[in-house]
């Protein structure tokens, strides 16, 4: 089945409310959009969405990238082939996993329609469900209150507060909530590198007996190597975030004493679900757990990464909550939260559908 047509494009969409973590405040994102056409009218859709100061590309770039002569090439190819094109993709655009991502997924998308099975299934579902964490920015205490109660409403059971601009006031807040909510919530924290070695070992201690699930990228990447000053059990706590982007730096942070013992794998960091499955098998044989993330992006992607989450064995934690910052979007469907668990569907492809 040949490809007729490739489409491109870019869109600003606000968030539903502005938040801030460590290094930035954002109210609304841009996202790149890719579809492609099969012979028979099947539409894949993809869509990028890198932060730039983690993966240095920006969306204007993934956006440009899709309209070049490399990509236009793509028409008259078969998508039975589609991992092909996608190598060919990784070979054309190094170091630029927004456009990576955006291609890989349309091409997912489009091969899983056309030979009519879902890309979870296609990989071989091994998870039926997760629950998901939602998540807080950095606020003040009655602020981050008043949020988790809305999250609590809504049926969410696990949190994830954003840390790393002062330590003593991100443990005030941990604890608060733990006070006010007791054991309804699972609490995870992310401190986007906000943290020095001293900061953090703080923050442990500190939190000790509040039963936090997992603590992510607490300090700047580089110093992974003042990370194997805690103890292993500590470690194990850890999750790598922006050190992770791509299958060779997990391989190297799964050589001999492990910084992280958790794998947070988002899309937009290794471009897309080629890149996350040879992530997530190193640590499968590293015995290393999966945390997959997003930014604020589309139910396209944030569906992407739900299927091939779902189709590895040593997955144990999502926070795929990016698309719920939408105030818009282009699809609908694709997933549904129920009591704060997300469950796909059996739709060919990723199952969402143009609004």
């Amino acid at each position: 089945m040949k490809i007729v047509a490739v489409r491109s494009y870019l869109k600003k969409m606000a968030l539903t409310k502005p938040y801030t973590i460590a290094y930035n405040t954002f109210s609304n994102v841009s996202l790149a959009f890719f579809e492609v056409e099969l012979e028979n009218g099947i539409i894949g859709y993809g869509s990028g969405s890198p932060a730039e100061e983690v993966v240095g590309e920006t969306t204007l770039q993934t956006a440009n990238n899709l309209k070049t002569d490399f990509i236009q090439n793509f028409v008259g190819r078969d998508i039975r082939h589609f991992q092909q094109l996608i190598f060919e993709s990784i070979q054309q655009f190094p170091h630029l996993p927004g456009t990576q991502a955006a291609i890989d997924i349309a091409l997912h998308d489009a091969f899983g329609k056309f030979i009519g099975i879902s890309v979870a299934a296609f990989y071989g579902q091994k998870i039926k469900a997760l629950p998901t964490s939602v998540t807080i920015g950095i606020k003040n205490m009655k602020e981050t209150l008043a949020e988790a109660k809305d999250y609590k409403d809504l049926g969410f059971k696990i949190l994830k507060v954003k840390t790393g601009l002062d330590v003593k006031e991100d443990i005030e807040r941990v604890v608060k909530l733990k006070e006010q909510f007791g054991d309804h919530f699972k609490i995870r924290v992310d401190a986007n590198q906000g943290y020095t070695i001293q900061d953090l070992k703080k923050f442990m201690n500190a939190t000790k007996g509040k039963d936090l699930e997992l603590i992510e990228q607490p300090m700047p990447v580089g110093t992974e190597k003042e990370l194997l000053m805690l103890s292993n059990e500590e470690r194990k706590l850890l999750a790598a975030d922006e050190s992770l982007k791509d299958p060779q730096a997990a391989l190297m942070l799964a050589s001999n004493e492990k910084p992280f013992g958790i794998y947070n794998i988002k899309l937009m960091k290794c471009g897309g679900l080629v890149g996350a499955l040879g992530i997530a098998n190193i640590a499968q044989n590293a015995n290393i757990d999966l945390f997959w993330g997003c930014n604020d992006e589309s139910i396209i992607s944030i569906t992407a990464a739900l299927h091939v989450a779902y189709a590895c064995p040593n997955t144990r934690y999502i926070d795929l909550d990016g698309s719920l910052d939408l105030a818009e979007d282009l699809v609908k469907g694709g997933f549904e939260i129920k009591e704060g668990v997300m469950h796909i569907n059996q739709t060919p492809g990723f199952g969402f559908n143009l609004i």
